[in-house]
């Protein structure tokens, strides 16, 4: 008699054209922000076709406003529905939420893309198009872990809940409304792209905007004014001095092989509006991570004091000091301890399916795992099929190998987490 390891193991050989041909059709539907609804319906419908219990929703912008947690740059969510689908499990075993997001970064420059970035192609094992990595694919291996238990038979104890959710590029807002809607579990799996490794840590971050102010004058006698520009060189050097503090004091092995654990990005800069003009206003915007040890508060203070020390060494700074505000997106930081059981088992399931020891790593970027830590104190952990080294790049791409295992892994850890109920 076939195990249900090997029973799993055959239901995906079986069913890989069934979700490669799902994962395209998810690719096909331009999710972006604002945009999420047909790729939805999309999931949906599978959902229904597995058979488990749907709930749809449009967020309430009034409700998630007043949220501390809450961030986005949108007026409403007209349109753009939350997805929760439930397996009620028999009774007296653990629960777990399987989260994926469904919206994606937009294209960029077509010129870069070898095919549409919405066409879903299928070449040399892998599948392409915007949002295949990033998470499509992953949650695809989601849907194919339930339905492999299902068709197979199988009854578990505990609940399953799937969550296909919005916004999450933009801060997380579809994770929290699901919160809010009153969803939790006893752990949490995100299939974010980790190229397979398990991250039992998660790094958050948060967007900052500076502005440097200078003194205009004419470009021929510059010496009568300030540059603003020239200020914002300071204050460069400062964000790469405490980046190197920051990253000096992180000790945690999860993150050994990560080069600069928590970067601080600077990635816009807006100054000057005449060549013949000392520029009297330089805007930067950038991006500071937050380790899986830290606060979002406690960050925010360390750069805000960087900052003020520049004081010390610039009399012009001391008399017009820069301007810290915090805006857009943030991402909270969370982790599981090492030693707790759901962890073992997903790493116990991975050794089992695949043949070798997982990987464990801090995440070196921002998901919404951290808002089930910080609002839920739910364990929760980042595994997934894909790789951030193409995720948001042109010609994006998933390995359909690499997607099925991880549904394999998953409906394997589902089976020992939630228990098999008795016949």
């Amino acid at each position: 008699m076939m195990s249900y390891s090997e029973k799993i193991t055959k239901y995906m050989q079986k069913r890989e054209s069934y979700a490669i041909k799902l994962l395209q059709k998810l690719v096909q539907e331009k999710s972006i922000s604002e945009h999420e609804r047909q790729a939805q319906a999309i999931v949906i419908e599978t959902c229904r076709e597995i058979g488990m219990e749907i709930d749809i929703w449009e967020p309430d912008m009034k409700e998630l406003s007043t949220h501390p947690n809450f961030v986005s740059s949108r007026k409403d969510f007209h349109d753009s529905p939350n997805v929760v689908a439930k397996w009620s499990g028999a009774g007296g075993g653990k629960s777990i939420i399987l989260n994926g997001h469904i919206d994606v970064v937009p294209e960029g420059d077509m010129k870069q893309w070898r095919n549409d970035p919405y066409d879903g192609k299928v070449e040399d094992g892998k599948v392409y198009g915007r949002g295949s990595t990033d998470m499509k694919g992953g949650n695809v291996a989601l849907l194919m872990a339930i339905s492999a238990i299902k068709d197979l038979g199988i009854k578990l104890k505990g609940d399953i809940i799937f969550q296909s959710v919005i916004e999450e590029e933009s801060g997380g807002a579809g994770t929290l409304a699901a919160i809010v809607r009153g969803y939790k579990a006893d752990a949490v799996i995100i299939p974010e792209p980790t190229n397979m490794k398990i991250f039992p840590k998660q790094q958050g971050s948060m967007w900052f905007r500076i502005n440097i102010k200078g003194k205009a004058a004419h470009g021929g006698t510059r010496y009568e004014g300030v540059s603003a520009l020239e200020k914002a060189t300071l204050v460069i050097k400062k964000i790469h001095e405490l980046e190197q503090k920051r990253n000096s004091e992180v000790s945690d092995p999860l993150f050994k092989s990560i080069s600069i654990p928590l970067p601080i990005n600077i990635g816009k800069i807006e100054g000057g509006n005449w060549p013949s003009s000392v520029p009297d206003l330089v805007l930067m915007e950038g991006r500071i991570g937050v380790g899986p040890h830290e606060t979002l508060e406690d960050v925010r203070k360390e750069l805000s004091e960087a900052l003020v020390s520049l004081e010390e060494i610039d009399p012009w700074l001391k008399e017009n000091p820069v301007q810290l505000e915090w805006f857009g997106a943030q991402w909270v930081p969370g982790s599981i301890k090492e030693d707790h059981t759901f962890l073992k088992l997903l790493e116990s399931n991975f050794e089992k399916v695949t043949g070798q020891s997982p990987t464990l790593e801090a995440s070196p970027w921002g998901t919404d795992g951290g808002l089930f830590t910080a609002l839920l104190n739910t364990p929760t952990i980042v595994f997934g099929p894909g790789t951030t080294e193409v995720a948001h790049y042109p010609n994006e791409y998933i390995k359909i190998d690499q997607m099925m295992k991880a549904a394999e892994i998953i409906a394997s850890l589902l089976i020992d987490w939630c228990e098999i109920a008795e016949k």
